[in-house]
């Protein structure tokens, strides 16, 4: 693509990118997707070593008819490009106690758990499930995918989320039904799947317990890269085209349109129109720096929250554990406290949560035979909250964080030790130009959610579009592909509407 006027050009090959991408290409749109990396798929990278293939993330995915639905815009079946492998249980939940909740897509097995725990919680968690139901179907299947361009599409919702409660925190809204201290932990920590701390995120991301009860929590067949292999194909299918290496330099804009991306080493791409997977306030400040409205708009978002960053080890090892699931989460001792200091502490804290992904459980070819993969990631403060040196405490942290792994949960790690790697804010500020190092960039508080997150379409640069986690509806797959599908929306009524002028 040398200088095509009618281009339109995704900025990053993150699944927001490569879903709006999709449909821009699947609507007859000619469509470029550019990408700084050796390799597609932003926070869904993959690293491959010693026989071992490492998802970087995420590896939760739900809802499969959002990411069906992009091949069903051009005749296609997801089912002829990836293979998705049901999860279950969808997540162990281990605590320092020995108490350990196997969540299942069971009601009955649910209910038997609930019971020998709490038995007066099993009617509270099915009233907690009742709620989450309700604002999955108001906040996800309603407004999940459209866009709030202005103040008063805000206000015409207004009425529902307040009826749902969308005040309180999820912590606060789960401990409204249920009152056992685990189970309340067993029920809350999902909204940090998206970045948001429970006892402050609002009540609206319970929908997630719905969304995973629903469709239940899936893992593609070759990992999570295989996942974006598969839209990649139909995206070039469709006649679309992705270049690697492309490092975005600036977007240039006249007379208050966007007309030119100027490339790392000068080549500038003239397009109709850009829409950003790239970081927002990145986006603004770095990619619009010499527009004056653009910088306004980028130390406006610099004042917002953030969500918390986190730190990852990848690792490989020699032998398979027996018992092991795909995705456990071990609490710490400590969880409102602990979560305080993640979100709010200038420190890194003693202790920590865990994810454990152990992809081989599922999806042995991931590792050579006999072996196994997995990754951990413990959620830390982002930059702007904590002045740590990653550099020098990176390969501390990692060492803490096995050595509580061998401890708690995998015996013998360092011993079967084959491989590994680390993933720390500063890769996250790096590698993905992620404002303070955030995993999953604006927190997701009330304040800044829906309307009052970055908009799917400017309103003062014509032409500039916004896909991903920094936009509506937010982070997680779920949300980034149904950021793709506003955002596209708007793109394609404006089309219409300009083919009609």
């Amino acid at each position: 693509m040398n200088g095509n006027p009618g281009k339109a050009i995704v900025i990053g090959s993150g699944f927001g990118g490569l879903a709006l991408a999709i449909r821009l290409q699947s609507a007859g749109i000619d469509t470029l997707l550019l990408e700084k990396r050796d390799k597609p798929g932003g926070r869904a990278y993959v690293y491959e070593d010693a026989g071992f293939t490492f998802d970087a993330g995420p590896t939760v995915i739900t809802d499969p008819t959002a990411l069906e639905e992009l091949f069903a815009l051009s005749g296609r079946q997801m089912k002829d490009y990836v293979t998705m492998l049901p999860v279950s249980p969808f997540y162990r939940l281990s605590w320092e106690d020995g108490y350990r909740f196997d969540y299942v897509n069971d009601q009955a097995e649910l209910d038997r758990q609930i019971g020998l725990k709490s038995p007066g919680d099993v009617e509270g968690y099915r009233r907690f499930l009742d709620y989450s139901r309700a604002v999955l179907d108001e906040g996800y299947l309603k407004l999940g995918h459209v866009p709030f361009p202005d103040f008063r599409s805000m206000v015409r919702v207004a009425p529902q989320l307040i009826r749902l409660e969308s005040y309180r925190s999820v912590y606060g809204m789960v401990s409204r039904f249920i009152k056992d201290p685990h189970l309340r932990q067993a029920f809350s920590f999902h909204s940090l799947l998206v970045g948001g701390n429970p006892f402050e995120t609002s009540s609206i991301y319970a929908l997630i317990h719905a969304l995973e009860r629903q469709w239940g929590v899936f893992f593609p067949q070759g990992g999570t890269g295989a996942l974006v292999q598969g839209m990649l194909r139909l995206f070039a299918e469709l006649g679309g085209e992705l270049r690697l290496g492309a490092d975005v330099d600036e977007v240039l804009v006249r007379q208050g349109r966007v007309s030119e991306v100027v490339l790392k080493g000068g080549e500038r791409l003239p397009c109709r129109l850009v829409a950003s997977n790239a970081d927002v306030v990145h986006t603004y400040d770095k990619l619009l720096r010499n527009d004056a409205v653009a910088r306004r708009k980028a130390q406006s978002l610099k004042r917002r929250r953030f969500s918390m960053s986190l730190f990852v080890v990848y690792f490989g090892l020699k032998g398979v554990r027996e018992g092991m699931q795909h995705h456990t989460v071990l609490f710490g001792p400590r969880y409102r406290e602990l979560l305080k200091d993640i979100f709010h502490g200038d420190t890194l804290a003693d202790d920590f949560s865990l994810y454990l992904h152990a992809p081989t459980v599922t999806d042995p070819s991931l590792a050579p035979p006999g072996h196994s993969a997995y990754y951990v990631l413990a959620p830390v403060p982002h930059l702007g909250n904590a002045d740590i040196d990653w550099n020098e405490e990176g390969p501390r942290y990692a060492q803490r964080i096995l050595a509580y792994l061998e401890q708690q949960a995998i015996p013998n790690l360092r011993r079967d030790l084959v491989t590994q790697r680390i993933f720390t804010p500063y890769d996250f500020r790096d590698e993905l130009n992620a404002h303070v190092g955030s995993a999953f960039s604006l927190e997701p508080v009330l304040w800044q959610s829906a309307y009052f997150r970055t908009h799917n379409k400017d309103r003062e640069l014509e032409g500039l579009y916004f896909v991903g986690a920094g936009t509506h509806p937010g982070a997680g797959i779920p949300g980034v592909v149904g950021s793709a599908k506003a955002t596209a929306g708007i793109i394609l009524d404006e089309q219409l509407n300009r083919n009609a002028a």
